[in-house]
């Protein structure tokens, strides 16, 4: 063992973000990723059976820094209630885009998402703009194909080239697996719907969460591990805040570490119903008994990048602490090679945190996740990115009703 080992044994939640797909997707993606930074850095890393309760999860052993680790990491699960929300048929679809374009544009809080960072925004507005292109193509088919029946049998007849509008707009949702219109419509609708508050459903899973992190703080674990991914980063904030205000973190109890990738927090805590969010906001960032890293790229176009999601929110007060903002800083960890392999790849790009560097900085995900340092000790004096930002833009900053 390396005379620097503080972790013998970890416990890793990861939160995902607004996806439907079976979390063994991220398994998959930990054990292909995890092997080719293993290559990259010099260490060893291997995947096992789960060997803890709960849902989903998988065991991993990592040999690094002179020392070996005992991880186990379990997914916090809740694609099932991601897929329930996504089962809008095509007019409810439409639907959901005039309601969630009318509560970012009427609340102000596009305007204001805007001043943040361009990109996520942009990524927001591509569902309303590409269904939209959708609809307008049906209408000209339909249009087209009724004028061809008005000259070649009647006039009248032209009324039926509105028979083709819905098999158009149907055939463009079969293949949304491509264009991902539909996927990321219902995504932002799913919290625009209630103007930033938490459906009954998500509140009563994020409950579940709290329970199996309340466990693992007992555990003889050395660190728990806390990672939320995208909208699952705020899910985290939520369940946290929790833990501490009912006194579920206890002080003779493992290190507790919280990482936030790719966060797009301001997407719901601009939202004036967001009290919750806000308040959890505020609170987490003023606690001790936890350290925060968020870590997002200017190349990520779907994230937040370097926005303190507590300062930008409108709710920092004198005594926050954290978290502490880093850049991943894509276009120097990763080659020019796989930058630019990468760089249009706007998706794929998102989930680089989860992801190998074949030019890795201080932040590697695998490290974090199965070496022998706490969150804490790794990144506790490191100084934030330069260029994050910090201004508070949330015209809605109440934390209460």
């Amino acid at each position: 063992m390396g005379d620097t080992q503080e972790i013998r044994r970890r416990r890793v939640f990861y939160i995902p973000g607004y996806d439907p797909i079976h979390p063994r997707r991220y398994r998959e993606l930990y054990r292909k990723e995890g092997a080719a930074q293993a290559a990259v850095s010099g260490y060893e890393i291997a995947l096992s059976p789960k060997q803890t309760k709960g849902p989903y999860g998988w065991h991993v052993e990592g040999r690094m820094e002179g020392a070996e680790v005992q991880a186990d990491v379990e997914v916090l699960v809740w694609s099932d209630i991601v897929r329930g929300s996504m089962e809008q048929g095509i007019a409810a679809t439409y639907w959901q885009l005039a309601r969630t374009a009318w509560t970012y544009i009427a609340s102000g809080a596009l305007g204001r998402l805007m001043k943040l960072r361009k990109g996520p925004v942009i990524a927001a507005l591509y569902p309303v703009v590409f269904l939209l292109v959708q609809l307008a193509l049906a209408l000209l088919l339909a249009w087209a194909f009724g004028a061809l029946l008005g000259w070649l049998v009647h006039p009248w007849a032209a009324v039926l080239g509105l028979a083709v509008v819905w098999p158009v707009l149907a055939w463009f949702k079969k293949q949304d697996a491509k264009f991902l219109a539909y996927y990321l419509m219902h995504d932002y609708a799913y919290s625009a719907a209630t103007r930033g508050a938490n459906p009954p459903e998500l509140e009563a899973r994020m409950a579940e969460f709290a329970d199996r992190i309340a466990e693992a703080l007992t555990s003889d674990a050395d660190e728990v591990l806390v990672v939320g991914h995208s909208s699952g980063a705020h899910i985290a904030v939520s369940v946290l805040a929790d833990l501490s205000r009912q006194g579920r973190i206890p002080a003779d109890g493992p290190t507790l570490g919280f990482l936030t990738l790719g966060q797009v927090v301001p997407m719901v805590s601009f939202l004036p119903l967001a009290w919750r969010l806000r308040a959890d906001l505020a609170y987490l960032s003023t606690r001790d008994a936890l350290f925060w890293l968020d870590v997002t790229a200017p190349g990520d176009g779907c994230a937040f990048a370097l926005c303190d999601p507590v300062a930008v929110s409108g709710v920092a007060g004198p005594e926050q602490k954290g978290p502490l903002v880093i850049s991943a800083a894509f276009t120097q960890t990763l080659s020019p090679e796989q930058w630019a392999a990468l760089k249009r790849r706007y998706f794929r790009l998102h989930f680089q945190y989860l992801c190998a560097f074949d030019r890795p900085g201080d932040y590697d995900y695998f490290r974090i996740t199965a070496g022998p340092l706490s969150l804490r000790r790794r990144f506790e004096g490191r100084n934030p990115t330069p260029s994050r930002i910090t201004a508070p833009v949330n015209k809605f900053t109440s934390t209460a009703p």
